[in-house]
């Protein structure tokens, strides 16, 4: 009698339904036996957008290598003369599929910073299976300006044009991150990890673990060429402010 009365006043309902973790641009109405039901796309894997993708994922890393040589080889000096230790580190992640690749980057902490790290453990400020720290004593005055204004992820793009990466996706975690994973944990894996993405712009290591799983989880399951153009836009602001960048 309700949805009488306010249809006949020419109101509109709406009706809540219980689906999470879905873009609206994969929900759409259609009728069977009588009854409305919502169909629900599946998530892009493959098809028309992700070449689109992938063709720009190559050519923008391109570009980016080629444009920023000059900031980047700066860089690699201030890195060489400010302290011991080689200018890149390089590192084992997980990508698409739980394969492994070598990440670059620069380097941003003291050479010895994996054989410390042990004994900081009992300092993490982050839940789950990262590790974070505010002021983390491994880091380099360098490495500190390059973190907050994520100069220091910028050899990623040879990893995107390699194909490891994509220029957005989710983070790539450490082998031993992934082994810890749950189930619901490790579809982030379904896709390439990516030099930036909605963790990276909403707030990076201030968020908790169980919120950057839901930002990538959303990522994963309703990803499109038009959001990665936005993601990347955000990105801009996002280094520009430097939250949660350290």
């Amino acid at each position: 009698r309700l949805g009488w009365g306010l249809h006949d006043r020419g109101v509109a309902l709406s009706v809540l339904s219980e689906l999470t973790g879905v873009a609206a641009e994969r929900v759409r109405p259609v009728t069977a036996a009588g009854l409305t039901l919502l169909h629900i796309a599946p998530p892009l894997r493959g098809g028309p957008q992700a070449v689109v993708k992938n063709v720009l994922d190559r050519t923008g890393a391109l570009f980016g290598l080629l444009a920023l040589a000059p900031l980047l080889l700066a860089v690699a000096l201030s890195v060489r003369l400010s302290s011991r230790g080689p200018v890149f580190h390089r590192q084992v992640r997980q990508g698409q599929h739980n394969r492994p690749f070598t990440m670059w980057k620069f380097r941003t902490m003291v050479a010895d910073a994996e054989q410390l790290k042990a004994q900081l453990a009992v300092v993490n400020e982050v839940d789950g299976p990262l590790f974070k720290m505010r002021s983390d004593p491994r880091v380099t005055p360098v490495g500190r300006m390059l973190r907050r204004t994520s100069i220091d992820e910028l050899p990623q793009l040879l990893n995107v044009l390699l194909g490891h990466m994509s220029l957005v996706g989710p983070r790539p975690p450490l082998p031993e991150e992934a082994s810890r994973y749950d189930e619901r944990e490790h579809r982030r894996l379904a896709v390439k990890p990516g030099l930036t993405g909605l963790w990276q712009v909403s707030g990076r290591s201030d968020l908790s673990w169980q919120e950057t799983v839901s930002l990538d989880l959303w990522y994963v399951d309703n990803w499109s060429v038009a959001a990665d153009m936005g993601l990347l836009a955000r990105t801009v602001r996002a280094v520009t402010d430097g939250r949660g960048a350290y």
